[in-house]
């Protein structure tokens, strides 16, 4: 039996593995219920957070916006998943986090839906972004708000940075530019 469960655990991994092989894999809903196709962003390089409303790292939306403006005309984009994972820190609903964003920090960057980003509910993306048998990277947890996944224009994962890692820090900022 214990033979049996180990060579099921084995192909459902290798299934999983050769299913999504990169975030282009991937379907999520906007903030607004639209379908929005990962695979649209083939070329880009492309930086996932788990974001909050209510939380002391949220002025991170201003710098986020900045790099988006910056960047976005040279085949770089941010997306947004707002996440109520941590102390509460996103209770809102998506109309809500919207009006917030765009009130407080004119976020124009691509906001998603809000998801789960650990635990026995955590996103199908998120599971791809945090199992290494998935990336093909590492195994890492989602420490907090404003972890931020770097995701080269092949939609594989390159980097995990830290929430605390401002979204301006030259690590960011030389992995953009390709330096």
């Amino acid at each position: 039996m214990k033979t049996l469960l180990t060579l099921v655990t084995i192909a459902t991994t290798t299934l999983l593995t050769i299913g999504q092989s990169s975030i282009h894999d991937f379907k999520v809903s906007d903030i607004e219920g639209k379908e929005f196709d990962l695979a649209s962003l083939s070329g880009k390089k492309v930086m996932i957070v788990n974001t909050a409303s209510k939380c002391g790292l949220t002025p991170q939306y201003k710098e986020l916006q900045a790099i988006y403006n910056k960047y976005e005309e040279k085949d770089f984009v941010i997306i947004g998943f707002p996440a109520n994972n941590f102390m509460g820190q996103e209770p809102g609903s998506e109309e809500e986090i919207a009006s917030f964003c765009e009130k407080n920090y004119g976020v124009s960057f691509p906001m998603m839906s809000k998801i789960s980003v650990k635990g026995d509910d955590m996103h199908e993306l998120y599971k791809f972004l945090t199992t290494k048998e998935l990336n093909g990277l590492s195994d890492n947890s989602v420490a907090w708000n404003f972890q931020k996944y770097l995701i080269n224009e092949k939609g594989q994962l390159e980097k995990v940075i830290s929430p605390r890692t401002k979204p301006d820090d030259q690590e960011i900022i030389s992995w953009i530019e390709g330096e």
